[in-house]
């Protein structure tokens, strides 16, 4: 499969003809157009980086043939589409085109006591391939390739090792990186090089590679 990185949270996959993308969001510049090329979005959780309900929409308003995953609460606020906007839970498989997804974890990382938990549902592409959402679930299967949040209000390096460490992917590649500057990125990716044994891949927005 082809992984193209766009800003923020959000990455698409594209494997014989079909296009998935993940959390786009309103972080990311050019999630109209990407969700206008894709089959399926996938969303891990409700927060605007991730979930632009009105972008959704209007492509699912215009498009019959599209298709929404997420959690109950992506689903409450988008309406159900004639089943075209499916709630998902951990435990669940999609087939999606020629893409097998399965779903993983159920909350949020906590940002603060006094802020409310929203649901937070991974995705495992094709059983390699992991988009953990702002979480660090550690899904009960291998994981290939490990798709890195590194910066937001939750986020902590310590567990952020831990979860690599845990996962044990193959593969580390960085996403939800806003926050942080180009020197943050490069910092960060060292003490994760340094303490994790794996190189993390900082791809800028557009950048593609075959996984």
């Amino acid at each position: 499969m082809q992984l193209t990185k766009h800003a923020h949270a959000c990455v698409v996959l594209e494997k014989e003809g079909t296009t998935i993308v993940l959390d786009p969001g309103k972080f990311t510049p050019d999630a109209e157009a990407a969700v206008a090329a894709a089959d399926a979005v996938l969303i891990t959780h409700e927060h605007f980086d991730h979930f632009d309900d009105a972008l959704l929409g209007a492509a699912l308003d215009k498009r019959p043939d599209l298709h929404v995953y997420g959690p109950a609460s992506v689903r409450d606020k988008l309406g159900e589409y004639g089943g075209r906007v499916r709630a998902v839970a951990s435990g669940d498989a999609l087939s999606i085109g020629d893409f097998a997804v399965t779903v993983h974890g159920e909350r949020h990382a906590v940002i603060h006591p006094d802020i409310p938990i929203v649901a937070n549902t991974g995705y495992l592409i094709d059983g390699r391939v992991y988009h953990p959402g702002d979480a660090y679930h550690v899904p009960d299967v291998p994981v290939e390739a490990l798709l890195l949040p590194t910066s937001g209000p939750w986020t902590k390096l310590a567990e952020a090792v831990d979860f690599v460490r845990n996962v044990r992917p193959s593969r580390l590649l960085q996403i939800h990186e806003l926050m942080l500057s180009e020197l943050g990125q490069n910092s960060v990716a060292g003490m994760l090089n340094n303490l994790t044994g794996l190189e993390m891949t900082l791809l800028a927005p557009g950048d593609a590679r075959e996984l």
